[in-house]
């Protein structure tokens, strides 16, 4: 009986040392990954991908969504750089962006596709349409009564 445990030991310690077994005794950084993105719902690929990636990353996303406004995409992803690189105050948000101009030119589409690519969610955006506010009384809904 002796025997049979040396022997028995002795496999295991080289099934350990051939590297096949089914489970590891350490946890990995991946592993870690693909917990979080079952419970958060955030893709593996968007986890795995670091800070600096995404900021460099920035404008090739947002030229997919948005066509046509390359001025409108570079002021956006270099404002949201200078913020990320800590060259803006802490106490103040990311940025603030006006779009303006003609129904169709892909104003809200710049938005969303920003606020997608870096909370992962399109509706982590604030909108306000200010064809809502043409009239003098209108105004107070968005600012508050005098």
């Amino acid at each position: 009986l002796q025997r049979q445990l040396e022997e028995a030991e002795k496999n295991l310690t080289n099934f350990r040392q051939s590297g096949e077994s089914l489970l590891r005794e350490e946890v990995t950084d991946l592993d870690i990954a693909e917990i979080v993105s079952k419970w958060t719902g955030i893709p593996l690929s968007n986890l795995q991908q670091s800070e600096r990636e995404k900021l460099v990353m920035l404008e090739q996303v947002l030229h997919k969504r948005v066509v046509g406004q390359d001025m409108a995409v570079k002021s956006v992803a270099d404002a949201i750089r200078r913020s990320r690189a800590g060259l803006s105050d802490p106490n103040r948000p990311i940025a603030s962006f006006m779009f303006m101009g003609p129904t169709g030119v892909g104003k809200t589409e710049l938005a969303k596709a920003l606020a997608g690519y870096l909370f992962n969610t399109e509706n982590a955006i604030v909108r306000i349409d200010m064809s809502e506010y043409m009239e003098k009384f209108s105004v107070s809904r968005l600012v508050g009564a005098p």
